[in-house]
C-alpha cells in the first residue's frame, strides 16, 4: 500500500535527523580537539586520530553497509547502524583515557556506515522518482551541506559552557528519538535475502577503501613518498582490483558492475569524488586560519559559520526547483562554479582580514555552490537506479564524498604545509608563522578553486547531450533510461 504523503514527510524528518547528526559528528570533534587532549593526555601526534578513527571505518565500510541494508532489509539495518552510532556516541563522553576514545571514535564511523548508506537508501525507494524524489533530495542534501557548518558553532558552544564530552552525549537522546521514530513511521522495506552474499567482494572493498583512507589521513605525517604512504597504497589499489575481478565472477555481487552503465550514477560520483576533494579541505583551512591567524576563539569561530550554512540551506531549497527546470548537468555545473568562485575568494585572504570584508563573500558563493551541488549530484547518483539496488547506490555517492574529502584534505594540506615552510625559510626572521601560514591557506584555496572548477567541466562533458526534465518528470530519465 502505497505511504501517505504526512508518513511520508515524518519518515524524511526521521532519515534527516539521522545523516544530521552522522554529518554534524565529523565537524563537531574539530573544535573540541584541544579540551579533548588536555582532559585525556593525548600527544601531538595521536590527537588526529580523535578524527581519523571515525573517518577511517566511515570511509571503509560504507559500500558494506549498503549492500547489507539491500539484503537484510532497510529499516532493520538503518536502526541498527543508529543503535551502533548512539551508542559509541556514550562510550566517547564517558572515556577516560585516549585508548578509549579512540576505539569508540572507531566505533561511531562503523554505525555511521551502516546508517547513511540505509537512510539514502530509504529515502530513494520511498520517495517516487522525479519531482517527489527531488524536494526530498533537497532537504537531504541541505542537511548534508549544512551540518558540517553548525556541528562548528554546535561544538563550540558546548566545549565552552558545558565540557567536550557533550559533543557526544548530544548524540544519544536525539538517537532514541530517530530509533522510536522508525518503528513508528518507517515501513518495513524487505532486503533481497535469498540472492546470497558476497564474502569475499565484502572483504576486498572494506579492506580496500579502508588502507586507501588511512594512506591518505597519514600522508601528512609520513609524505607522500615515504615507503609507508606508497606500500599502502599500492596494497590499497591490488585489493580494489581484485574486488572487480571478483565482482565480474560471482553469481550475487556486493556491487554490480552492470550499475555503473548507468551514466547519471557513473558521472555523478566522479563529479562526487571532486566535489569532496575541493570543499571538505575549505571548512579544514578556514578553522585554522580564523583561530590561527585572526585570533578567533571556538566560539567566535562556529558562529562565523553561521553564513555559509544558511546560504547553503537557502540554495539547496532552490536547487530541486532548478533541476526540474533545467536538469542536473546545468545546475551541478553552476554550482561547482559558484564553489571555485568562493575558494577563489578565500584565496585573497591577509593576516589582518576581517570578517565581513574578507570571509563573508567567500561564504556566501561557497554556500550558495555547495547547496546547489549536492542537491543535483545527489539526484544524478540515483537515478534510474533499480529498487534492489539502492543500497548500493546510496553507498556509493557517500563513498566518493569521504574519499574524495580525504584525499583533498591530504594533498591540500601537503601544498599548505610546503608553501608555509617555503615562505618562511624565504623571509627568514622577518617573517612571522601568521603570514606563513596565511600564504599557505591562500594556496591551498586557489588550488581547490581549480579543482572545484574542473568539476564543473567534468559536469559539463559527462552530462552532455541530457534532455532538459519537464517540471513533474524523473530527472535525467531521457538520459539514463532504467535497465529492464
Amino acid at each position: 500500500m502505497p505511504q501517505s504523503q504526512a508518513r511520508k514527510s515524518l519518515a524524511l524528518v526521521v532519515l534527516c535527523a539521522a545523516q544530521f547528526m552522522v554529518v554534524l559528528d565529523v565537524s563537531i570533534v574539530n573544535v573540541a580537539l584541544p579540551s579533548i587532549q588536555q582532559a585525556l593526555h593525548f600527544s601531538e601526534q595521536n590527537l588526529l586520530w580523535v578524527l581519523n578513527a571515525y573517518t577511517l571505518l566511515f570511509g571503509g565500510f560504507l559500500m558494506l553497509g549498503g549492500r547489507v541494508a539491500d539484503n537484510l532489509g532497510r529499516r532493520r539495518v538503518f536502526i541498527i547502524g543508529v543503535g551502533l552510532f548512539s551508542t559509541a556516541s556514550l562510550f566517547c563522553g564517558l572515556a577516560t583515557s585516549a585508548g578509549w576514545l579512540v576505539v569508540a571514535r572507531g566505533v561511531q564511523g562503523l554505525g555511521a556506515a551502516i546508517a547513511s548508506p540505509a537512510a539514502l537508501s530509504i529515502l530513494t525507494v520511498t520517495f517516487a522518482e522525479g519531482r517527489e524524489r527531488n524536494r526530498a533530495l533537497s532537504i537531504w542534501g541541505a542537511i548534508a551541506g549544512a551540518g558540517g557548518a553548525f556541528g562548528v558553532l554546535l561544538g563550540g558552544i558546548l566545549t565552552q559552557e558545558v565540557g567536550w564530552s557533550w559533543i557526544f552525549n548530544v548524540n544519544v537522546p536525539i538517537g532514541v528519538l530517530v530509533i522510536l521514530g522508525s518503528f513508528l513511521v518507517l515501513e518495513k522495506l524487505p532486503g533481497e535475502g535469498g540472492r546470497g552474499f558476497d564474502v569475499p567482494g565484502a572483504l576486498t572493498v572494506t579492506a580496500g577503501l579502508g588502507l586507501l583512507v588511512f594512506a591518505l589521513v597519514k600522508s601528512t605525517d609520513w609524505g607522500w613518498s615515504s615507503p609507508r604512504t606508497v606500500s599502502i597504497l599500492v596494497g590499497s589499489a591490488l585489493l580494489l582490483a581484485a574486488f572487480v575481478l571478483i565482482e565480474r565472477r560471482v553469481g550475487a555481487p556486493l556491487v554490480p558492475l552492470s550499475i555503473f552503465r548507468n551514466r547519471s550514477l557513473s558521472v555523478s560520483n566522479v563529479v562526487s569524488v571532486i566535489l569532496g576533494a575541493s570543499i571538505f579541505s575549505m571548512f579544514y583551512f578556514l578553522s585554522l586560519y580564523m583561530q590561527q591567524v585572526l585570533g578567533y576563539s571556538a566560539l567566535k569561530t562556529g558562529i562565523g559559520y553561521l553564513s555559509i550554512a544558511g546560504a547553503i540551506i537557502v540554495a539547496a531549497g532552490i536547487a530541486q526547483a532548478l533541476v526540474a527546470k533545467v536538469g542536473v548537468r546545468t545546475v551541478l555545473a553552476f554550482g561547482m562554479l559558484l564553489a571555485a568562485g568562493g575558494l577563489v575568494s578565500f584565496s585573497r585572504i591577509t593576516v589582518h582580514g576581517s570578517y565581513v570584508g574578507t570571509l563573508l563573500p567567500g561564504f556566501i558563493l561557497a554556500g550558495a555552490g555547495l547547496g546547489l551541488s549536492f542537491v543535483p549530484v545527489t539526484i544524478g547518483a540515483v537515478s534510474g537506479v533499480k529498487p534492489r539496488e539502492a543500497g548500493v547506490a546510496s553507498g556509493l555517492i557517500t563513498t566518493t564524498q569521504q574519499v574524495g574529502g580525504a584525499l583533498g584534505v591530504a594533498v591540500l594540506s601537503t601544498i599548505a604545509i610546503s608553501a608555509t615552510h617555503s615562505f618562511l625559510a624565504a623571509h627568514g626572521q622577518a617573517a612571522s608563522l601568521p603570514a606563513g601560514l596565511t600564504h599557505g591557506f591562500s594556496l591551498a584555496f586557489l588550488v581547490g578553486a581549480v579543482i572545484a572548477a574542473t568539476g564543473a567541466l567534468v559536469t559539463l562533458v559527462g552530462f552532455s547531450g541530457s534532455a532538459r526534465s519537464r517540471h513533474d518528470a524523473p530527472v535525467l530519465e531521457v538520459l539514463v533510461p532504467e535497465e529492464a
